[in-house]
């Protein structure tokens, strides 16, 4: 009884875990897809004021994800073009993201 207890905790428990990292794994999925989009407006040379209203026109995240557009955007536009044209920003993004 108390053996069944014991893994039947163990198997919540790792059911709550699996759940939590898939959960952050489609949280930062979402984001590196925002900064994927405003790496793509970068490259087409669209004005950082407009960066917000020309991401979202093609968003394909839920709508909450918008808001982080304003923190992402100096992100991107402080580097210098040659890196946004060779880096993969949304994957170094997801990166970071799933180390938090």
């Amino acid at each position: 009884m108390i053996l069944r207890t014991c893994v039947a905790v163990a198997v919540i428990a790792t059911a709550g875990t699996v759940q939590a990292a898939s959960k952050k794994q489609i949280d930062c999925g979402h984001q590196a897809s925002v900064v994927a989009a405003i790496q793509q407006a970068r490259l087409e040379r669209i004005s950082e004021r407009k960066v917000a209203a020309h991401v979202v026109e093609n968003a394909t995240w839920p709508e909450n994800y918008n808001g982080a557009i304003p923190i992402m955007t100096p992100w991107v536009y402080e580097m210098k073009m040659r890196d946004v044209k060779k880096q993969d920003l949304s994957a170094a993004w997801k990166e970071l993201c799933l180390q938090q």
